[in-house]
């Protein structure tokens, strides 16, 4: 396996990070600057992980690209949004990590 392909990986799941933390933002479309941000990270996102999965097995690339969006996201929304932040939800994102690692090492 190519390890640019697993940077390209991480590159997708930031940019899937943007757009969900964009859609948040963007207002039902109202807000211009960010549905700009959604649709640039969109195209961004599934460009990379396209690209990552050429080497990378789907499955894998897959799940690390939705664990990379889902964690982070999950971040975000605790730190900029307010979103619970209760030891029940820390120990599933840490789940979601460590399911991550696991995939990565086979």
């Amino acid at each position: 396996m190519n390890s640019i392909h697993w940077i390209y990986l991480f590159a997708a799941g930031l940019f899937e990070i943007g757009f969900a933390t964009s859609i948040k933002l963007m207002d039902s479309h109202k807000n211009i600057p960010w549905t700009i941000a959604f649709y640039v990270c969109v195209i961004l996102s599934f460009g990379f992980l396209q690209e990552a999965a050429k080497s990378i097995p789907i499955g894998t690339a897959y799940a690390v690209w939705t664990g990379i969006g889902a964690v982070g996201t999950f971040v975000i929304g605790v730190i900029f949004f307010n979103d619970p932040s209760i030891l029940l939800r820390w120990i599933g994102v840490s789940l979601i990590i460590l399911g991550v690692i696991f995939l990565k090492a086979a």
